[in-house]
């Protein structure tokens, strides 16, 4: 069974290989307008981690009702470790990635990945820290309209 901690411990993860990702492709395409935008990302993505950090210590219990013990922190570990910039993944999909539309499209589905997680970490903290936790979601969904902007504009094609 997973405690609180260990969950924020999951989204610690996920923003550190996402600030991973975007630093390295960052440096690996030609478009300018994406390699800025991917560096905006990876700061952003420091900035969360950062956040969660602090949050550890101020975690409550949450005792979701479960059909088994340990199945809502085992739902959320698989999540993390398989759809939201998983480490594995993450370096695989940075040595195929050549183009920044494969960059962007990798990208925008890790985000839509992050907040539907975030949205369940929502459970786990006291109260008066779901507000940070919102923020980040909205920060997320931020990133991802940058990203689509970008994909759909003619940054990809610089």
């Amino acid at each position: 069974m997973f405690k609180p901690a260990e969950i924020m411990q999951f989204a610690i993860r996920i923003e550190e290989n996402g600030e991973l990702f975007y630093t390295t492709v960052a440096q690996q395409v030609a478009s300018m307008e994406v390699k800025e935008l991917f560096k905006s990302l990876a700061s952003e993505e420091a900035k969360h981690k950062a956040t969660y950090e602090k949050l550890l210590s101020t975690i409550e219990t949450y005792d979701p009702p479960e059909m088994y013990p340990g199945e809502y922190y085992e739902y959320l570990r698989a999540y993390a470790d398989n759809h939201i910039f998983p480490l594995g993944k993450v370096k695989k999909e940075i040595a195929t990635i050549t183009t920044a539309e494969a960059a962007l499209k990798f990208a925008m589905a890790r985000e839509i990945e992050s907040i539907l997680y975030y949205q369940e970490l929502k459970n786990i903290v006291p109260e008066n820290e779901k507000g940070k936790i919102d923020a980040i979601i909205e920060e997320e969904r931020r990133h991802y309209v940058k990203l689509s902007g970008c994909k759909d504009s003619v940054c990809v094609n610089k």
